[in-house]
């Protein structure tokens, strides 16, 4: 090993496809179990690399030297090897710094919440204390000496006016979980949120959906991978590389979902945009009907439309975890906003807006198979779609040209 990233969970690690990014040299993901680290350590056999969670404070032992601001930190997240020593930096302080400037959340006379009592809590710490916060409090489940329970932050701290999360709570694969309920602090300015897939954690989005500044960490891991490379050769960071290779990664990650009535093209649209985008195609209706073991009129004729949603929104959840996708939802999906919320944690919703006299009522389709149904769905689902989309398309045009307009946007 070369260059890398040690944890002990990597599965969904964007690191090595960054690193590509910023330059040619050889970088990998290394698994190691926490029995394993002081083997790895010992041995000493890379260049340098990247620490994540678990390990940013047990490497430290074995370090020969550690940068001043690492030390105060006291957690470590990048590791060079100079003719066999070893030198500790800490890069997620600069991560978390610029995500939180790129986000617009000023940590400067402010009382801050830090979840997590980690690393990158400690990074967090540090970052709140350099911004000039009136009062910083860090939390956890357990009791500990300095450190809130999450019953005590809630008690006595809800006039919290930042929460930076850096627990692995709400990271894939339990996006649905929440590190804390937001709404129970009235007076939130921002939301950070150190973890990066799915792009928009559910803390992300509660926090977004009060009108709260709120940002997730796919920047943070950018700009502290830019700066962990300038450790890795000597050389100073390239900081236009940051907001260049996040824009390609959130590009490349971002899934382009399409949401509409029946019969308004979702399926044709998308796989046009995928062929154009060189992605891969998923239609909620087609791996619905494959794990009904059924064509869905049938299965909504036989158990009827609760029990056909619940299925539905199973398949919506599982396709949610997918990055860098088209998905075409079928019409109802956008009746539950659940799956509206989980289609956004990793995706953009283009309302494929077709008109009404252009939209065919058909016998398989036994919500919309006249066109008095039609009528009926069309006027009550028309809200819904515009409510839930990050865009509209005028689903009259032309194929080739929608798709080239999603291609656009994302």
């Amino acid at each position: 090993m070369k260059y890398g990233l040690i944890g002990e969970h990597l599965s969904h690690s964007y690191s090595c496809e960054i690193h590509r990014k910023i330059g040619d040299y050889p970088y990998e993901l290394r698994e190691i179990p926490r029995d394993g680290l002081d083997a790895f350590m010992t041995e000493r056999d890379f260049c340098a690399i990247n620490v994540t969670i678990p390990y940013k404070k047990d490497v430290i032992p074995y370090l020969d030297e550690i940068d001043e601001a690492a030390r105060a930190i006291g957690a470590v997240n990048t590791v060079v090897n100079r003719e066999g020593r070893l030198y500790g930096y800490n890069t997620d302080f600069y991560g978390l710094s610029r995500l939180l400037a790129v986000g617009g959340i000023s940590l400067s006379g402010k009382k801050v919440l830090i979840l997590g009592t980690g690393g990158t809590s400690a990074t967090a710490l540090a970052v709140a204390k350099a911004e000039g916060a009136k009062a910083v409090f860090r939390v956890s489940r357990r009791k500990q000496e300095g450190i809130l329970t999450y019953e005590e932050a809630l008690s006595l701290h809800t006039d919290a006016q930042v929460i930076v999360n850096t627990t692995p709570v709400g990271m894939f694969p339990s996006p649905e979980a929440l590190p804390i309920d937001i709404s129970r602090f009235p007076q939130l300015s921002g939301v950070a949120d150190a973890i990066y897939h799915p792009l928009r954690t559910a803390l992300v989005q509660q926090a977004e959906a009060g009108g709260i500044p709120a940002v997730g960490g796919l920047y943070m891991l950018v700009a502290q991978a830019v700066y962990a490379a300038s450790h890795f050769f000597s050389t100073p960071p390239r900081l236009d590389q940051i907001d260049e290779i996040y824009a390609a990664m959130l590009a490349e990650k971002e899934n382009a979902v399409l949401i509409g009535m029946p019969s308004s093209g979702k399926s044709t649209v998308g796989k046009a945009t995928a062929q154009l985008l060189g992605r891969r195609f998923l239609d909620s209706d087609a791996v619905l009907t494959e794990r009904l073991g059924m064509p869905i009129p049938e299965y909504l004729n036989t158990y009827g439309e609760p029990a056909f949603r619940i299925e539905e929104a199973r398949v919506i959840a599982d396709l949610s975890a997918e990055s860098g996708v088209v998905i075409a939802t079928g019409g109802g999906a956008v009746l539950n906003h659940e799956n509206m919320r989980r289609l956004k944690q990793n995706g953009k919703l283009f309302f494929l807006n077709r008109s009404l006299d252009k939209l065919l009522p058909t016998a398989d389709r036994p919500l919309s198979s006249d066109k008095e149904r039609l009528t009926a769905l069309y006027a009550y689902r028309l809200p819904l779609y515009k409510r839930e989309a990050d865009v509209t398309l005028d689903g009259d045009g032309e194929i080739a040209a929608l798709a080239e307009q999603i291609k656009q946007e994302i």
